[in-house]
C-alpha cells in the first residue's frame, strides 16, 4: 500500500487543524448547482483518486436523501458503508463536516459523543463526510469516504471538491 498523500489544505492530524481552518474550507468549497452528472464526475474522481493512492475505501454520495454515487473499493467492508451512513447523518443534522462537527465539541473540552446527547451507533462525528452546499441554497447533501484514517477521509474528499469546483 502506498502512502496517503496530504491535501492542499493541509489538514493531516486532527491536532494540527483549527475549527476556524476547516470552516474557511467549508466557505470556499460551495457550488453554483449540483445535478445527478455532478455527483457521477465527483464520485468517480474520488474513486481515480482513491485507486491511484491504493486506498481501501467506500464513497458514497446523497442528495436530498437519495444515494446517486456509491463505490467500494478492493479492501473496503460493509462496516464502511455503517460509518458512512452514520458520518452523512452527522452532515445532515448539523449542516456542517463530520470532520467539523467532531472539532468544535473537541475545541470545547469534550467529545460529540459525550456531549451531542446522540446515540453513536446512528451518529459520528469522524471526518470524511462533507457537506454538498449549493450558492444561495445551502447544504443539500453529503459526500462521504470511510476507510483511512478519520483526517486522510476528510482530506481525501477535500482534496476532490478542491480539483472538482477548481480552487
Amino acid at each position: 500500500m502506498t502512502a496517503h498523500r496530504p491535501d492542499p489544505t493541509k489538514v493531516t492530524d486532527a491536532t494540527d487543524v483549527t475549527v476556524e481552518e476547516l470552516e474557511e474550507q467549508e466557505r470556499r468549497l460551495v457550488f453554483g448547482r449540483f445535478t445527478h452528472d455532478d455527483a457521477w464526475e465527483l464520485g468517480s474522481l474520488l474513486v481515480r483518486m482513491a485507486r491511484e493512492r491504493q486506498a481501501p475505501v467506500a464513497v458514497d454520495i446523497h442528495r436530498a436523501g437519495q444515494q446517486l454515487f456509491h463505490a467500494a473499493l478492493p479492501g473496503a467492508t460493509p462496516d464502511n458503508d455503517a460509518w458512512i451512513a452514520r458520518k452523512r447523518r452527522v452532515v445532515e443534522r448539523y449542516g456542517a463536516a463530520s470532520y467539523l462537527v467532531g472539532a468544535r465539541f473537541r475545541a470545547k473540552g469534550t467529545t460529540f459523543e459525550d456531549s451531542s446527547r446522540l446515540d453513536p451507533d446512528v451518529y459520528a462525528a469522524h471526518g470524511g463526510a462533507f457537506p454538498i452546499t449549493v450558492k444561495g441554497v445551502g447544504v443539500i447533501g453529503a459526500v462521504t469516504v470511510s476507510g483511512l484514517p478519520q483526517v486522510q477521509d476528510h482530506a481525501l474528499v477535500a482534496e476532490a471538491l478542491e480539483r472538482f469546483l477548481g480552487r
